[in-house]
């Protein structure tokens, strides 16, 4: 097979893939949003609660946050005033340096949190039934080689 060839291969492999990827990640995002919306929350809510359940009592600052979610959100401040505002989260000014706000995932957050665990370990389940646990891990691996080298 000559270099031309090849790379006409490994282009139309890219567009398939990119285009499985895309068709996956709308499939399981609205299944997702429709387990999320039981408990009044959007993708984004759901994982800013996410991101700080895991945080813990440290809590994080906004730009952490930000650098963590799934999907970036532009304006994760006003996220952050909605989730306040529903009493999900909290903020608190840090005395040891007065510019930086630590935001904190409050008990309200952590029950619905909580309340979604299950639902959203039975739709994993779903999404990915019928394959085998080693393919899963290679396809976890290969996935997560690929965003690396996105970065």
């Amino acid at each position: 097979m000559s270099s031309s060839s090849h790379k006409s291969v490994g282009t139309h492999t890219g567009a398939g893939l990119f285009v499985a990827f895309m068709q996956i990640a709308d499939t399981f995002g609205a299944q997702a949003e429709q387990v999320f919306k039981t408990a009044g929350l959007t993708a984004a809510q759901y994982n800013v609660l996410r991101i700080l359940r895991g945080a813990g009592r440290a809590g994080l600052a906004c730009r952490e946050i930000g650098e963590r979610m799934i999907s970036r959100d532009p304006d994760i401040t006003r996220l952050l005033d909605r989730m306040e505002k529903r009493n999900l989260i909290t903020r608190e000014r840090q005395s040891d340096d007065r510019r930086v706000v630590k935001t904190f995932i409050t008990p309200q957050g952590l029950e619905i949190l909580k309340t979604l665990d299950r639902p959203v370990s039975t739709l994993h389940k779903r999404q990915f039934q019928g394959i085998s646990p080693v393919k899963l891990k290679v396809l976890k691996a290969m996935l997560e080689e690929i965003r690396s080298q996105q970065a």
